[in-house]
């Protein structure tokens, strides 16, 4: 991990946490061969929807099934990245076609994209320059809830409260 990459804690619902059981977390993709492997067992009814992924602290990427838990894929640890991935063909190669940082439980930075382009680049995976779909999440310093922020608008959806310019939904971390 590089200095400038954050880990995220799971900031989601505690009793998603405490359901997480060990040896529970996505399938691991270090490499090509991973990936391949991994991709093959999929059925073309998976393929159609989006994949849950995290990228562990190790920087390696793991994949579940689409609707699965951040926090289950994590396998109940830190992340330096979470969202929904999809997969395409491009001349005979798979790539990836959507990447995006949506995970509510773990609420990652837009500046979490180098993470997963290093670990999608470590699986030979084709990726593109950043997140197709970008996701702002931001705690309101007022009410404390989780917010996403839409069209530029930093206020809070649920106190109308103002929401800062920078990440800080978990607050042990914020500081860094």
């Amino acid at each position: 991990m590089s200095v400038r990459e954050r880990s995220y804690r799971y900031v989601g619902p505690a009793d998603l946490k405490a359901a997480v059981r060990p040896g529970s977390g996505g399938c691991r993709i270090g490499s090509a061969t991973d990936f391949d492997n991994w991709i093959a067992e999929r059925s073309a009814a998976e393929l159609v929807e989006p994949f849950t992924y995290v990228v562990g602290t190790d920087g390696v990427l793991r994949l579940a099934p689409w609707r699965s838990e951040h926090v289950a894929c994590a396998g109940g640890g830190p992340v330096l990245s979470a969202g929904e991935v999809s997969f395409t063909r491009v001349a005979g190669r798979w790539a990836v076609g959507d990447v995006s940082n949506h995970s509510t439980g773990y609420c990652p930075d837009i500046s979490s994209w180098s993470a997963v382009a290093q670990a999608l680049h470590r699986a030979a995976l084709g990726h593109p320059s950043g997140f197709t779909h970008e996701v702002v999440f931001r705690r309101c310093p007022s009410c404390q809830e989780h917010n996403i922020v839409r069209e530029d608008d930093f206020v809070c959806v649920f106190c109308g409260g103002d929401l800062p310019e920078v990440w800080n939904v978990d607050p042990a971390t914020s500081g860094r």
